[in-house]
């Protein structure tokens, strides 16, 4: 990676506070004019109006985030600048996260690679790239990953539906390696993935230390975890005693959470799998739940769709408060960027008025160290979740 900027781009005046206060992204009507022919994905250096030096980012001229930032000082951007960032992030994960060999070990803009995520899934990698400066830089990224973890397999996992804005094309392959099949372990629980298959990235990391409190709170409990997907939160509570029913659309999702219940000594034919849709499951299921888990997919996957996400929210959750037992717990989880608290607490709030229960707050609970948020850059907190008592 080149450490030379290729231009320099100015800001318009007035628009670049929200540079000097370091957030990582710039937007399209901030620029003002540009000095030489960066291309697409270029690394470019980026000044205030009257000529101020503020930062260092990669530009991308049909994107409405049409710089994203890694320095904010001078510095050669170079291969010994991404080795020393990637060992930053794997040096912190060595010391905050327990107990599992599954983790997040790149979180995008936190870890100071913006439009870049990279799961560990035992020795084998999964990588997400969605902005094209990161794009440009795949040859090193995978130089440096092989460099400082020697994986197995790396698989490459890039859908997400902002590809587009950025001029970029899905991808999905395998870098190296063979074999996609893997387990892994989450404090003692083993869980078989498929990187090449399964949602996100393979698996749902972020909810590993809800998984644990569930787990707890539902011992010997009556257990419904909706769009349980291969039943992460169920077979996390069943080895506590738990009585579990797994509601899940896909059959796959489903035979791999049975899979998943026999790698840990389980029976599945001790448990409830359902292959149906939640929404109408439950509308038909009586109220014999002391525990329920909603972790659904994002209603919200854009600024366009939050009306019919927040309906969506609302129902759902509306007939989850009506299936519980009283004194029941409900944990109600989204996983949509534009989903703020605020609105995620008013959305339950109607959904508890038109249930006509009494719900109180428990908890507010959120993505694990190995999702870290950058105060800088908030919108980096996606996973959002409300333990609630429905009395």
């Amino acid at each position: 990676m080149s450490d030379a900027p290729s231009a320099r781009i100015r800001l318009k005046a007035n628009r670049d506070k929200s540079v000097q206060n370091r957030h990582p992204w710039v937007f399209s009507g901030a620029l003002g004019d540009i000095e030489g022919n960066p291309e697409p994905g270029d690394l470019v250096t980026v000044c205030s109006a009257n000529g101020q030096f503020l930062a260092q980012g990669f530009y991308n001229p049909t994107s409405q985030i049409a710089l994203r930032l890694v320095a904010f000082r001078k510095e050669p951007i170079d291969r010994e600048f991404w080795r020393e960032r990637l060992a930053r992030a794997l040096n912190f994960r060595a010391q905050f996260v327990p107990q599992t060999n599954a983790m997040r070990l790149i979180h995008g803009e936190a870890d100071g690679f913006p439009g870049l995520v990279v799961d560990r899934y035992g020795d084998a990698l999964t990588l997400q790239i969605t902005s094209l400066g990161m794009a440009r830089m795949r040859p090193l990224l995978l130089e440096l990953l092989h460099e400082a973890l020697q994986p197995s397999l790396i698989v490459e996992r890039s859908e997400s539906p902002s590809l587009k804005e950025e001029g970029m094309e899905p991808v999905r392959a395998i870098h190296h390696g063979d074999s996609t099949l893997v387990e892994v372990h989450e404090y003692g629980v083993r869980f078989g993935v498929d990187l090449m298959v399964g949602q996100k990235t393979g698996f749902f990391i972020d909810q590993r230390e809800n998984r644990q409190l569930i787990g707890r709170l539902a011992a010997g409990k009556r257990l419904l975890n909706c769009f349980s997907y291969t039943g992460g939160f169920s077979l996390t509570a069943a080895l506590q005693g738990a009585h579990t029913t797994s509601v899940e659309i896909s059959e796959p999702a489903q035979a791999q959470a049975q899979d998943n219940f026999r790698r840990n000594g389980l029976n599945p034919d001790d448990h409830r799998f359902v292959a149906a849709d939640v929404f109408g499951f439950l509308r038909q299921a009586q109220p014999e739940y002391d525990v329920i888990v909603l972790d659904p997919p994002a209603f919200m996957k854009s600024k366009n769709h939050l009306k019919q996400g927040t309906q969506a929210y609302k129902d759902i959750n509306r007939l989850a408060m009506r299936q519980s037992i009283p004194d029941g717990l409900l944990l109600s989880c989204s996983c949509s960027h534009f989903l703020d608290w605020d609105l995620f607490q008013k959305i339950l709030f109607s959904a508890a008025v038109e249930s006509g229960r009494q719900v109180q707050i428990l908890g507010r609970l959120s993505q694990p160290a190995d999702h870290p948020v950058s105060l800088f850059h908030p919108e980096g907190e996606y996973l959002k979740a409300f333990l609630l008592r429905v009395v």
